[in-house]
């Protein structure tokens, strides 16, 4: 008897219908709960597991996708959402992951940071206009330890880690002394830790814990950030040394140039001081003492005011391998919000272009290697961190979505992806490049090496980035980029909106080399490219670098292109810049108030036709977003 019960329960249970593949998640869920729109989980996590479940016990129809709805609010993560091979779709049934209809889900990375109170002590080292009105909080804590980080939003606004010059000022350097690895510079520019110095307060020391303050400095297109290690006063000026290992790093590289001659001296700024919080909107995290000190701006309550700090590095991985890739994986409608890069902290950050950093660097004397015989320099360098990171992945779709206060990298596709799509997306307020994509040097090889895979399966390949707004990024790492593509392979980048960034809007290629390499048939079509290269010179709206047999760049409008006054030369940018080794690649019909081009150490090959005001109205206002997407417009600040 006991056995008939069994196999009629077994039998009921094969032949009832599947569950519905749909799973729905809220911030008020409850992990306990089946899922339903009635009664959500709470994680997407969770969500995704039972997702992976279905596929493995195959009770997902074929026709049938597995969608994951998210309810609106924020999601906070304690680790990466991992998404792995066994995540995997098909064409016909993808693993979707969406926002509810109207509604504005969120996966944070951040902690938020409570418990403000006014200091009503005397703080030391805080400056006297600032007593008084500097608010205090604990350091928040994540995962059982005290968080640091670099990075502060108060009602999502950037906060200003604390400076000095403020604002957008920048000092200039005295000296530049490669042999003993100092810097020099007045004692007006080191402000009130000169007068710390002078007054024999600090007794030799520093005035906070070594390795905190650091000094950022401008290096023509890119900046390196240096924890001072030793402050010295000697007369009217100031000696900086650094810590390792970036102080060997910062005067042994050459490109990019740290310039100090009689025409022109590097600008720079010091920051994370107690010593520089003086003005409103300014913030200082005092590590030693676990304290986090805030003026805030007119308006801000701190009572009431949401206050994140990032804690997470990357928010979502989405990573199979080349045998095993993740296939037919969607995003719809999801933020992706708050996450940090720790690495200036640990290790400073000397880049050697578009944020990748690093690692070793030096002049060759004699020039010269195998692959390169005129090449004065060697390079090994490491690639920032993303907010979402997609690696070994096919069929990727990012649609809608947002990509927010991020320290680095809004979305990296790293390696071993193709036909993937990112579409109507917004890219802003993000430390380093808005869309990261392909090769750029893996760490052991030099990086003027042509890459050349043996298996191509690596090479990101058939990508369409189209119709996505990108703005506001570089708001750390100044030498970033808006749309950066290294060593790819039709690669479509269509009709987005580029503005509002330090250096360069679109580039494509890597290596300065006019060798062969994987790189092929990309497009760079129909963007909008305006108000780029605020802040570093020798930039353009769009970059290349590299042989690129069949690349075509055409139909762009790119404009409204003045160079900050503290670069070495005010000329030196261009609408459509063709950079080292560039080759085989066409320009055509592209608008531009007038016809500031450079084609700097060009292969053979290129094409140029029609390009300039002389291109037809039509073209010009085609650019940028199509139709369906012009609603991202109005958060463009111009």
């Amino acid at each position: 008897m006991n056995k008939i019960v069994c196999i009629l329960i077994w039998l009921c249970w094969f032949l009832s219908p599947a569950p519905a593949a749909e799973f729905w998640v809220s911030p008020d869920g409850n992990d306990g709960n089946p899922g339903t729109q009635a009664q959500p989980f709470a994680s997407v996590a969770t969500a995704l597991r039972q997702a992976r479940e279905l596929r493995r016990l195959e009770r997902v129809t074929a026709n049938e996708p597995v969608q994951i709805i998210l309810r609106g609010g924020v999601y906070p993560l304690t680790s990466p959402l991992l998404m792995r091979s066994e995540d995997s779709g098909t064409e016909t049934s993808p693993t979707i992951i969406e926002a509810a209809p109207g509604e504005q889900p969120a996966l944070s990375g951040g902690v938020p940071i409570t418990g403000w109170k006014k200091v009503s002590v005397t703080v030391p080292g805080l400056a006297k206009t600032a007593q008084g009105n500097v608010w205090v909080a604990a350091a928040p804590t994540f995962g059982g330890r005290m968080l640091e980080f670099r990075q502060l939003w108060v009602n999502n606004r950037t906060a200003i880690r604390a400076r000095e010059p403020n604002g957008d000022a920048l000092d200039r350097l005295i000296a530049w002394d490669k042999t003993n690895q100092e810097a020099w510079i007045s004692a007006g520019s080191a402000g009130i830790l000169a007068g710390e110095l002078s007054g024999g307060k600090l007794a030799g020391k520093m005035p906070a814990l070594p390795g905190q303050i650091e000094m950022i400095i401008d290096q023509v297109w890119e900046i390196a950030v240096l924890r001072v290690q030793s402050l010295r006063l000697d007369g009217n000026r100031v000696c900086l040394t650094f810590q390792q290992p970036e102080s060997k790093l910062e005067f042994e590289h050459p490109w990019p140039p740290v310039i100090v001659n009689t025409n022109y001296q590097a600008p720079f700024f010091l920051a994370n001081a107690i010593e520089f919080l003086d003005q409103p909107g300014e913030w200082f995290e005092d590590v030693s003492a676990g304290k986090v000190y805030y003026w805030p701006r007119p308006g801000e309550d701190l009572t009431q005011a949401s206050v994140i700090a990032p804690a997470l590095e990357t928010l979502v991985q989405v990573t199979g391998s080349l045998d095993r890739p993740v296939a037919n994986v969607h995003f719809k409608g999801v933020t992706f919000e708050y996450a940090t890069w720790l690495r200036p902290s640990e290790a400073g950050d000397v880049p050697l272009q578009a944020g990748m950093y690093f690692l070793d660097a030096y002049r060759l004397k004699p020039k010269g290697t195998a692959y390169h015989p005129g090449l004065d320099n060697q390079a090994w360098i490491g690639r920032p961190p993303a907010g979402v990171s997609v690696k070994d992945a096919n069929h990727v779709e990012f649609e809608r979505c947002r990509f927010e206060h991020m320290a680095a990298a809004g979305l990296d596709f790293q390696s071993g992806t193709h036909d993937d799509l990112i579409q109507g997306c917004v890219f802003r307020d993000l430390g380093g490049n808005g869309i990261q994509m392909g090769k750029f040097s893996d760490a052991g090889v030099e990086t003027h090496v042509p890459y050349n895979p043996k298996d191509e399966r690596v090479i990101c390949t058939h990508e369409k980035i189209f119709d996505n707004l990108v703005t506001d990024c570089g708001t750390e790492d100044w030498g970033s980029v808006g749309i950066c593509v290294g060593y790819g392979r039709e690669i479509a980048i269509e009709h987005n909106e580029v503005c509002d960034l330090p250096y360069t809007g679109i580039s494509v290629g890597w290596g300065w080399n006019k060798a062969a390499n994987c790189m092929r048939d990309n497009v760079v079509h129909a963007n909008h490219i305006h108000q780029v290269a605020t802040r570093l010179g020798d930039t353009g709206g769009i970059y290349t670098l590299s042989a690129q047999p069949g690349t075509v760049i055409s139909e762009n409008s790119v404009h409204n292109i003045k160079l900050s006054a503290y670069v070495p030369d005010p000329d030196h940018w261009f609408y459509l810049y063709l950079d080292e080794g560039s080759s085989f690649i066409t320009v055509r019909d592209n608008w531009c108030p007038s016809e500031k081009f450079m084609k700097n150490a060009n292969g053979p090959g290129n094409h140029w036709e029609n390009n300039g005001p002389m291109v037809s109205p039509k073209i010009k206002d085609a650019a940028g977003l199509e139709p369906a997407y012009q609603d991202l417009l109005p958060e463009t600040k111009n």
